[in-house]
């Protein structure tokens, strides 16, 4: 099996966990700006990883907001995502990976299968649309700007969980 990751990042630390993502995972054999996404790029895999952080109240980080029109256009049909966000939970309580949740609600109507999601234990928030309910996320969050030092772990844990997921 294989993985396309398909990530949106402005400052580079969505980027900079993409790497990490990849370095652990070896199932992931492409890895695709979401800027530089073609049309048949949907058509290449059946399983897909997305990465993006969710800005200030609650906005898709730029190039994910450029592409999300396009996005919600996709036949998402016989497709699994993981997804992974980064968010501020201290700074931006009331919209903790909410770009985690846009991005799911689209995959989940057009079609698509969303796993890996992730406990919200240990997470200090108010509110999310990354939460499917009280106690999961869609998929993995991560902090860094208030948590950084778990990151790594967390990635870990959760490749984990979505190789067992993906057998």
């Amino acid at each position: 099996m294989s993985i396309k990751l398909v990530y949106g990042s402005d400052t580079g630390m969505t980027e900079d966990m993409c790497g990490i993502v990849e370095r652990e995972f070896d199932q992931i054999d492409e890895v695709v700006e979401v800027s530089e996404m073609k049309e048949d790029d949907w058509s290449s895999h059946n399983v897909f990883m997305i990465g993006l952080s969710t800005w200030y109240d609650g906005d898709l980080v730029s190039a994910w907001e450029d592409y999300f029109d396009e996005f919600k256009t996709k036949d998402f049909s016989n497709k699994t995502f993981c997804l992974f966000g980064l968010g501020d939970q201290e700074g931006y309580a009331e919209y903790f990976i909410d770009g985690v949740g846009m991005l799911a609600e689209v995959i989940i109507e057009n079609g698509g299968t969303i796993i890996g999601n992730w406990s919200t234990e240990g997470y200090d928030y108010e509110e999310s649309k990354g939460e499917i309910n009280k106690e999961m996320f869609y998929g993995l969050a991560l902090d860094e700007d208030n948590q950084d030092e778990l990151s790594e772990e967390r990635i870990s844990q959760w490749i984990v969980q979505l190789k067992k997921e993906l057998e």
